[in-house]
């Protein structure tokens, strides 16, 4: 499994108009054959500052979807709502889940 893991951080005041447009054009990562799920956190200690994690069946077809037309327009809508951010890939090595789950 491949992960992205994002750093958004917002222009302060912009925090519920990045959450409302990040969940009304979710569906274009979630609705790609090769996306597992995708999540949106807050930081705790950071009010403008949000992590979104998606999990991909592969890297080779996350950086399809990364290349899309249909991902640079989701990026475009995202954008106005940050002042900076980053973005960091990994593959999953080895996954324990709870038993909670």
């Amino acid at each position: 499994m491949f992960r992205v893991l994002l750093r958004f951080e917002l222009n302060p005041g912009m925090e519920k108009g990045f959450e409302d447009t990040w969940l009304s054009i979710g569906r274009v990562i979630t609705d790609h054959p090769a996306n597992l799920g995708q999540w949106l956190l807050r930081d705790s200690a950071e009010e403008s500052v949000y992590y979104v994690v998606s999990d991909w069946v592969d890297e080779e077809r996350f950086r399809e979807f990364e290349h899309s037309d249909a991902h640079v327009e989701h990026r475009t809508k995202l954008h106005p709502f940050r002042r900076g951010g980053a973005m960091h890939t990994m593959t999953v090595v080895h996954e324990l889940a709870g038993t909670s789950r």
